[in-house]
């Protein structure tokens, strides 16, 4: 099968399209044939070993647990989209021909024709009016905004401000806090306003030009995808019992004394991935409450490609890459 592997840490420049084996499903495991996967910037980040919010101690446990010149696991790639070709003997959950879409996470291997998962990994069946380029979308973006926004227990008429509105998390977090009745604010670059517009957001700032925390306007929640704030830079943005998220970063104890004092809540955390989330997701996608936002779809033999461009920031939403399979 074709898949891009991943020999050494460096730029997009070292990804290479190569034949390997095709996996061989495990008595519990299935085997995907991938339609489609997604390349987002963490995957640039550990591909480059490049991550700007770890301090030193955790980036040397990083490589430690990853590797040391190049990445143990050599395919990348965190989700996808597919279909069942094989199941392992003591498989229950799936059948060959089933549709699913599903999360590899730390297990990477994505970026491939074929992928072999167990059958209780985050694997769950695609909605039926998505396309494999809609569902593998789904997964990573889709769980990190659905765990911050469950945490604001948004209600509706409250102002909600999405920093990094435009990402793969972003504009889920933009439908979701919509569907809650929030009134959102969208901060990201202006080239993307139409698009977010289109998904219901209503109100627009520029970080090129402004920042959202020296306009004089406060909200009920402010959620920070792309983790370039502090809640301290935030607590005159937010009305009395605001909430300040931290979607790539972390929130000091300090901080969140200071939010307590200040009748605020200040959290950050990582996001519980699980198998009901995913399935949550999916409804949340069939039911046109979320729809999957694309920037451009590219296939596997221009991975280089799509490197250099997620890399250099600005997407919409989401970049595809297809399989090619017929």
């Amino acid at each position: 099968m074709k898949a891009i592997v991943c020999p050494k840490w460096g730029p997009p420049e070292v990804l290479q399209l190569e034949d390997v084996d095709k996996p061989i499903p495990k008595k519990n495991q299935i085997l995907i044939k991938n339609h489609a996967t997604t390349v987002i910037l963490g995957d640039c980040e550990l591909r480059g070993f490049k991550f700007p919010h770890f301090g030193f101690g955790l980036r040397l446990l990083v490589r430690l647990g990853f590797g040391i010149r190049g990445p143990r696991k050599k395919i990348l790639g965190q989700q996808l989209a597919g279909v069942v070709e094989e199941v392992g003997s003591d498989v229950s959950l799936f059948k060959p021909g089933d549709e699913v879409f599903a999360c590899t996470a730390l297990g990477m291997g994505a970026y491939a024709e074929y992928k072999s998962m167990s059958e209780k990994g985050l694997i769950v069946t695609k909605p039926p009016n998505l396309t494999f380029e809609e569902a593998s979308t789904i997964s990573i973006g889709g769980t990190e905004a659905l765990h911050f926004i469950s945490k604001a227990n948004i209600q509706s008429g409250q102002s909600v401000l999405i920093n990094g509105a435009g990402g793969s998390i972003g504009t889920v977090a933009v439908q979701l806090a919509k569907w809650k009745g929030a009134e959102v604010t969208a901060v990201d670059s202006a080239g993307k306003f139409d698009m977010l517009k289109s998904i219901g957001a209503d109100h627009f700032v520029d970080y090129k030009t402004e920042l959202f925390t020296e306009r004089g306007e406060t909200y009920d929640v402010i959620f920070d995808v792309v983790g370039v704030t502090r809640f301290s830079d935030c607590v005159s943005s937010l009305n009395e019992n605001g909430i300040y998220l931290q979607g790539n970063g972390s929130v000091s104890r300090g901080e969140k004394a200071i939010a307590r004092k200040n009748n605020m809540q200040a959290m950050a955390g990582t996001a519980d991935y699980s198998i009901d989330r995913l399935v949550e997701l999916g409804n949340l996608h069939e039911n046109g409450t979320v729809k999957a936002v694309i920037d451009r779809t590219y296939p596997l033999q221009q991975m280089v490609e799509v490197h250099r461009f997620v890399e250099q920031g600005g997407k919409l939403g989401n970049v595809v890459v297809t399989m090619g399979h017929d």
